[in-house]
């Protein structure tokens, strides 16, 4: 009798989840709030990750396996927001009512949310979805936790790199015999090289986003800082060294890179991408982001990028140090969130953690040691070229609006 009571039980709690988690009557949505562009066109319909490509490609498609496999009835619905309005959008849902349930967060804003319990604390609902936070880079962790308490999943560890055009640095005669970029190891040299590069190619030597809207050069100059053994702003938040002897140093070897016109100041974001696809620059600062585009355009041979290299920052001063950041996923605080939401929004993340090493194929450099152990990681293009970024990244301190200023 116990026994046949306890099978009734069990088969009532099952058909409770089913009708629950299973019935399409009863599918729950939730909403996804992220920047990385639009590409419903090209990825709207890919389910197999290995086949997309950038940041977008990749996230979208995740998203795409993520509704067509799992077993909770859970259906992520992406919020696409331009990059440059992202954080005050967020923010701003937080009065009108439309919090979204996951979303993406650079662990430079964090403490911005964190701060004013505007996220949702997670540490033990990744315990108990068995997320091991010892697989976290230290760095990573650190960035995803406030005051004793983890905030959020840390996807990445983005930096500034020299992705390098070696057909021009060839015909400028600035290729070692090892094949590698001929880098400068100075001020002088950078200049120097500039000058070398723009006399015998025609070519701008260096390009980057030059309009503030991404703060390339902000990141570059925060670089030459810590190369010169200063910190941006101290631990405690209290202090800068922004205006110093050093901070003066890097603004005028910014400045003359400009003056010099080794550098076009004109160009914007997707103006200075399409330069440096098109051929027409040797050196393109940017971040890890860019790997994967980049290295799939020069390989489709549809570009004036043939032969494309990475490099870590030049060493300019006397540390190897330069600017990164962090990719986060959060679940924004809403005390009218569902249970069962919340409990899809973590299934959400969850899956984004499983499928770290895919995310890492864009460029980024993994946050979990097992990925950054495991051979397919390994054998991702041009790895080995920036290996050395994990242990010379470098990032703010996490304080209210350091990112802002």
């Amino acid at each position: 009798m116990q026994k046949t009571k306890t099978l009734q039980h069990l088969a009532l709690a099952t058909t409770l989840l089913t009708t629950l988690w299973g019935g399409a009557a009863h599918a729950v949505d939730i909403s996804f709030f992220r920047f990385f562009g639009d590409c419903k066109t090209e990825y709207g319909e890919v389910t197999d990750v290995a086949k997309a490509n950038g940041e977008c490609g990749i996230i979208t498609a995740l998203t795409n396996k993520f509704n067509a496999e799992n077993t909770i009835g859970a259906k992520v619905v992406t919020q696409t927001v331009d990059w440059g309005a992202y954080y005050d959008l967020l923010t701003a849902t937080y009065s009108t009512g439309n919090i979204p349930d996951v979303a993406v967060m650079h662990a430079s804003v964090m403490p911005n949310f964190s701060d004013r319990d505007l996220l949702t604390p997670l540490t033990k609902p990744m315990a108990d979805l068995g997320i091991d936070t010892k697989d976290f880079v230290p760095a990573a962790l650190k960035n995803a936790s406030a005051k004793d308490e983890v905030y959020a999943l840390p996807y990445d560890l983005h930096a500034l790199l020299f992705h390098v055009n070696m057909d021009l640095m060839k015909q400028a005669g600035l290729v070692n015999a090892d094949g590698t970029p001929t880098l400068p190891k100075s001020p002088e040299e950078l200049l120097e090289q500039g000058k070398k590069f723009k006399e015998a190619t025609g070519k701008y030597y260096m390009g980057t986003e030059s309009q503030s809207a991404e703060g390339m050069m902000v990141r570059f100059f925060d670089t030459l800082l810590w190369q010169q053994g200063v910190d941006v702003i101290s631990a405690d938040g209290k202090t800068a060294s922004i205006n110093t002897p050093e901070g003066l140093k890097a603004a005028k070897l910014i400045s003359s890179i400009y003056s010099e016109g080794l550098a076009n100041a004109a160009l914007d974001y997707p103006g200075a991408e399409q330069a440096f696809l098109n051929g027409e620059t040797g050196i393109m600062i940017n971040g890890t982001w860019a790997v994967d585009n980049y290295n799939a355009q020069a390989a489709a041979g549809k570009v004036g990028l043939k032969n494309y290299a990475v490099t870590n920052v030049a060493q300019i001063y006397s540390k190897s140090s330069v600017w990164a950041d962090s990719h986060m996923w959060v679940i924004p605080k809403d005390e009218s969130r569902s249970e069962e939401k919340t409990q899809a929004a973590l299934a959400f993340v969850k899956f984004l953690n499983d499928n770290n090493f895919e995310w890492s194929r864009t460029g980024h450099l993994s946050v979990r040691q097992s990925v950054l152990n495991s051979e397919e990681f390994k054998a991702l293009p041009h790895r080995a070229e920036f290996a050395d970024t994990a242990t010379n990244a470098t990032a703010l301190p996490q304080v209210q609006n350091q990112r802002a200023v």
